[in-house]
């Protein structure tokens, strides 16, 4: 006698509608790109609009899915999926291009203005909460938008235009949008042009130090100089660190740049007097690339340079998600003699609990402070009251000075005291009035 076979489980209604949720196609890249093509090469009678490409990022995903975990990550992914799914025509195709970046095919006619209406509500959707795994997660989404033009465009070419809007709207900040416009691809053969120049640029030794005087409020004392690299490019002049290192960090240089600035700081701070120290930036990818004790060892060794004479500086960011490794590093720096500043003070994510947790000597308050007396009083005070430094920067007028010192900060530096200078004029910097402030240039 066969087995009875037991009646199928009752579905819920939710687990109906989870199913059916699930059931939701999204294309992958290579059939989206079929879609894509035959959408462009379809007739259009007419004047009638064509197409219009769609590429969606999700804002903040990566940060969301280290909280949720990796598993719950994907499911917010799929549920992302359907609410792009849900927003379309018949007529119109979602794909999952990969990792968070979905893309959306908004059929022919697509004019501007309903396109434009689209991409306001598929933001409104991706902002809403999603609940994964009983937690809830936050994360919205930036949109590139790419219409085809009347003469038609190779479907990778409207990827690529798409990619530029998308570039565009996360630069102009989370959760908008923006459409491709042909100045785009301009910036972006300019920007290519100057990361394969920065590729170049240490091996060209394009690179150089200019020092900026720091000087001691007590004893009004010449006692150091912060190192600031500039480039010094063929065509463009002399360039700062802005307008080259955030690019730098995201082709991956930022390490070889800065091993480059530690080694030469260095080897510059040594020929100074014994009593002039010399101040290094260091970025958060360098602190995360775990090079940081090693390299530090190997510049002083390498310079002759005693340790108490380097201080390494640090942005809160470096220290936004600090580890152990990050702390081992910044003790194996302490047992070298370097002292070790927490630079930007107050205009992050530094908090008491940070500055107690790793082994700073001191803070440098950021220069937009130099007028806020109050935002001076307290940083000093918690800076003596923990046994640290206070460093405040922007000292540009007498005023700023005079506030700088009734504050209590130990040490102050801007361009009253000294603008940033090539290493050659530092020596007759520091004979100008030995054991007094620099004079503005």
């Amino acid at each position: 006698m066969a087995a009875a076979v037991p009646p199928p489980a009752r579905l819920t209604q939710r687990d109906r509608m989870t199913a059916l949720a699930d059931r939701v196609h999204l294309a992958d890249r290579a059939q989206f790109l079929e879609r894509l093509a035959a959408a462009l090469a379809a007739p259009r009678p007419g004047l009638e609009a064509g197409p219009a490409l769609l590429l969606l990022d999700l804002d903040r995903f990566k940060r969301v899915k280290a909280s949720i975990g990796e598993q719950a990550g994907e499911a917010l992914l799929r549920a992302a999926g359907r609410r792009l799914r849900s927003a379309l025509r018949e007529t119109d195709a979602a794909a999952r291009l990969g990792g968070d970046t979905f893309a959306a095919l908004f059929a022919a006619p697509a004019r501007r203005e309903a396109v434009a209406a689209l991409a306001t509500r598929l933001l409104e959707l991706f902002a809403r909460p999603y609940v994964v795994n009983g937690r809830v997660a936050l994360v919205g989404a930036s949109i590139g938008i790419a219409l085809a033009p009347p003469g038609g465009a190779a479907p990778e070419t409207l990827l690529t235009d798409a990619e530029l809007a998308l570039r565009a709207a996360k630069a102009a900040g989370c959760g908008g949008f923006r459409f491709f416009d042909p100045s785009m691809r301009t910036e972006a053969e300019s920007r290519r042009a100057l990361e394969q120049e920065l590729h170049a640029a240490l091996p060209l030794e394009q690179f150089e130090l200019h020092y900026q005087p720091q000087v001691a409020l007590a004893s009004d004392r010449l006692i150091g100089f912060e190192a600031l690299i500039r480039w010094r490019h063929p065509v463009r002049g002399l360039m700062r660190p802005d307008r080259f290192l955030p690019l730098a960090a995201e082709i991956g240089l930022s390490s070889a740049i800065g091993e480059w600035v530690l080694r030469a700081a260095c080897a510059e701070a040594a020929r100074w007097p014994d009593h002039i120290h010399v101040a290094v930036n260091l970025t958060p990818e360098e602190v995360r690339s775990g090079r940081v004790l090693p390299g530090v060892a190997r510049a002083l060794r390498d310079s002759g340079l005693s340790g108490p004479r380097l201080e390494i500086e640090l942005t809160e960011t470096a220290l936004l998600h600090p580890t152990a490794e990050a702390l081992a590093q910044l003790e194996g720096l302490h047992r070298l003699g370097v002292r070790i500043s927490l630079d930007d003070f107050g205009t992050g994510y530094s908090s008491l609990s940070q500055l107690r947790s790793f082994p700073f000597d001191g803070v440098k308050i950021d220069r937009r402070f130099a007028e806020d007396a109050a935002v001076l009083r307290a940083v000093a005070g918690l800076g003596e009251a923990l046994g640290m430094r206070s460093t405040a920067e922007g000292a540009e007028t007498p005023a700023h000075l005079a506030g700088m010192r009734r504050a209590g900060c130990t040490s102050v530096q801007g361009y009253l005291l000294g603008r940033p200078m090539p290493a050659s004029e530092v020596p007759a910097a520091i004979a100008a009035r030995p054991g007094r402030c620099v004079p503005a240039a």
